[in-house]
This record gives structure tokens, sequence and C-alpha cells, in this order.
């Protein structure tokens, strides 16, 4: 069978750990070669929300997640394929460390075959971060390693002591320095979001181009980063087809500030199956639009809860939306939202929708976070948690999560009417006609058999 190919130039950006800098170097250079006139598509591996808005922002085109678990092998063969057709170079930024999760950034680039280059914080040590380097570059054969780009790389002399270290046994990229000003903002679940700091980050990218070619310069003369990698060859994969399944139906979708974090595929999924979107905003519009189905997704709704609370116009035209039995998703931020109160950082009580029997309360740095799949009544569904808040719930769990790697169950997911919600943040392409029944209100009886046994495994574990 000949499948069809296309080549394009590609890199994939991994660290040994979270928190090396992989974000920053990925966005400098997107917004380097875009520069220069190159048509940049960038990819973060797993479930991140908050990053992708940053590389969206660095290289002017939607970023998507691949991930081979939540969205499928084939899924993501399709999506490099597509965006190589228009690419002039594909950057995909990894997640946690090389080998972390199953499957893991390692497995993603030996897959689809695409060069890696390690980032790594070299601050506090010099010839151990050659032989680091050099352990991940050969620790399995199945991929091959662009090279080391060493970040927070002090001094020249501390570059050389690297580039001795690694003799000939790997290419060194850049050495970068550390530099305040070029550092992206964080906050309790990652970054900050690009809309919140547009301008910032503007700055930030300029500064960060001029960044990289000075790293460049202090490695090695003959470093190849900031010039496109050899083509990888891509090739195309059959999909499911995408039936129509929400033609006539409209969505009215939360989207500013306070909830934000959408899935582009989902968007798109939604799209294809005919539905028409319309969005608005929880913290400042006071109607809601004429719709069939609302979906709540996940953000940072602890950040604008006292504004959340004050829209009471609004909050009384979705409770009406939901009294008329009209079918509702909410996901971590959209279902806080729908709890009877949020408290937040500063461990003020503010007043929420009131339509799911419980509160919402903000922990600090303790949470859940990981892959697991939501188990309904209408089927699984593949999806991901990531909060830093519990829920304390006056009312059962319609069912729960099932975690990826761990035989504990998962987050609790509620429904009452028509309106379903968790912490889940879902991945619809991965269950499209699940996704159409939620929307349509075609639910399922719950199999209260099921869910007595998931709650005693719940209470054991």
């Amino acid at each position: 069978m000949n499948m069809k190919k296309v080549s394009c130039p590609a890199l994939f950006l991994a660290a040994p750990a979270s928190g090396q800098g992989k974000t920053t170097i990925t966005a400098a250079l997107a917004r380097y070669f875009t520069l220069q006139g190159k048509v940049v598509r960038v990819f973060k591996t797993g479930p991140d929300y908050l990053d992708p808005q940053i590389l969206a922002q660095a290289s002017g085109f939607h970023v998507e997640q691949l991930d081979m678990w939540m969205a499928g092998e084939r899924y993501c063969q399709k999506k490099l394929y597509e965006a190589a057709l228009e690419a002039d170079l594909i950057l995909v930024e990894g997640a946690m460390g090389l080998f972390d999760g199953e499957p893991s950034s390692a497995d993603l680039a030996a897959r689809f075959n695409i060069p890696i280059a390690i980032v790594m914080d070299v601050k506090g040590m010099a010839q151990t971060a050659a032989a680091i380097a050099i352990g991940l570059a050969n620790y399995r054969n199945d991929y091959c390693c662009y090279g080391l780009i060493a970040n927070n790389c002090s001094t020249d002399r501390h570059a050389q002591l690297i580039r001795e270290a690694l003799a000939n046994k790997l290419p060194l990229l850049a050495c970068l320095k550390k530099d305040e000003n070029i550092a992206l903002p964080e906050r309790h679940l990652g970054l900050v979001q690009a809309s919140e700091v547009f301008d910032e980050l503007e700055n930030k990218f300029t500064l960060g181009c001029e960044w990289l070619a000075q790293g460049v310069t202090r490695a090695d003369a003959n470093s190849p980063l900031l010039t496109l990698p050899d083509p990888v060859d891509f090739y195309d994969a059959e999909l499911a087809t995408v039936m129509p399944l929400l033609t006539g139906k409209t969505i009215a979708i939360a989207r500013d500030k306070a909830f934000s974090f959408i899935y582009q595929a989902n968007i798109r999924l939604l799209e294809q199956m005919g539905a028409t979107l319309r969005y608005f905003s929880p913290l400042s519009d006071k109607q809601l639009p004429e719709a069939d189905a609302l979906w709540l997704p996940g953000g940072y709704p602890e950040l604008y809860a006292l504004q959340l609370a004050k829209n009471q116009t609004l909050q009384t035209e979705i409770k009406q939306f939901y009294a008329a039995h009209k079918p509702i998703l909410a996901e971590c931020g959209g279902f806080l939202y729908c709890l009877n109160e949020l408290i937040d950082l500063d461990n003020d009580h503010h007043q929420m929708l009131g339509l799911l029997d419980g509160v919402g309360s903000m922990s600090g740095k303790r949470g859940c976070q990981g892959m697991q799949k939501a188990i309904l009544p209408e089927g699984d569904i593949h999806g991901h948690a990531h909060h830093r808040s519990r829920a304390i719930m006056q009312m059962d769990a319609m069912g729960y999560g099932q975690r990826q790697r761990h035989p504990a169950p998962g987050e609790p997911i509620y429904r009452d009417k028509k309106l379903t919600g968790s912490y889940l943040h879902l991945f619809f392409p991965s269950n499209p006609t699940l996704i159409a029944e939620l929307f349509t209100g075609q639910l399922q009886a719950i199999d209260h058999d099921k869910l007595s046994a998931w709650q005693e495994k719940a209470k054991t574990n």
C-alpha cells in the first residue's frame, strides 16, 4: 500500500526534567524562523493548555497537542502530515523529562523519526551536564539526537568546560546565558495565559531571538541550531470519517481570561460535526447566546471569582438554561463555576452558579494531574486532570475517571438534569459520538451497579 508522503525539516525539544526552559527556547526558535520568513508549525507533547498559547503567539499558528495515548498514534501521524504540507519547519516541545510518561516524549520522537535537541539547565554543573546529555542521547537506539542546548550557562569558561566534555560525542548547539528578561511569566498552574501578557511576550520573543543568536555563537560557530534541520518524512494517516452529528446545533462556549483551557482540536471537531459555535464571556457578558447546548471549559475562575460572582445577570441566564434541561458540559474551572461557592486563593468566598451541590476550594500547590479515561454511561473518552483545588460535594458521583497507570478511581464525574461536570478535561476526538450525545442531550441511564463498585473501590484506595 502506497501512503502519501511529505518531507519537512523538524526538531523535537526535550529535556531531562520539567523546568529546563523548553517552552522559552521553543518559542524563541519559532519566532526566529518566523522572522526569517519561514512557516513554523509547533506542537506540544501531552495535554498542556498554557504552553500552546505562548507557542501560538510566537509562531502565528494554532498549536495543537500530540499525545499517542490521549489522541492515538494515527491522529498524531495525521496532524504532523498536515502540518508538513504547509510548513518550512515543524517544532515539537516535549513534556516533563524525555522518558517520563507512557508513551513518553522519546516514544513520540522515535515513532515519527524527529531528531531531538536536549534542553538542559546546566546551572551548578559542567562536565556532568555533558555526561547526562550523552546518556540521554544514547539511552535508546530508536531515535537520533541533534545535540545539546545548554541553558543557564553562566560564563564562556562554563561553556568551554561543557564543550570539551562533550568532545565529539554530541554537538553543542547553544550556550544560553541566564536572562530574567527572557523568562516566561508563571503562576500556580504553570505559565500565565498569553492573552494576559501579549505585549510582554512580544518583547520577550524579540529578546529571545537575540539570546539564541548569542548562545549559538558561544557554543560553536558551526552549530546548526539556527539553520533548518534535515527534512523528515511524514506519512498521511486515514482517520475515521467525522459524522455530521451536530448539524443544526448551536453550542455556546465560555471563553475569556477565566475560561480559556480549550483544545483547538475540540473546536475543530465540533465544527466538522456541523455545530455552530458562539463564544461568550462569563466575566463581562450579560446575556447567554442563543444556543442548544453550553460548554464551560477549564481556566482560572479562582482568579476572577469576585467578578464572576458579581455578574448575576448572566448567572441567572445560565441557571435558566440548566433548568430548561438543556445540555451543559462543565470541565475543571467550568465545573467549579457550577458549584454553590468558590473559595479563592485569599480564602474569600464567592457565590457561583449553584447548579451542582458542592463547594470549590483552592488548595495551594497540592492537587491532581495526569491522564484519565472518563467512564460515562454513554461510553469512554480520554482526557486529563490538572488542578490545584478540591471540590467538597454534597451529591453522589455518577461515575469516575480511570487513571492511565494507577488502580485507584480517578476524578468523580457528576450529572444532574443534562449537566455533566467534573475536573476532567476531555479530548473530544477520542470519542466524537459520545461528545455528540453530550451536546445533544441524548444521555444514557446511569449503571448504578457499576457506580457502586467504583464507590467501594474509591473507599478502599
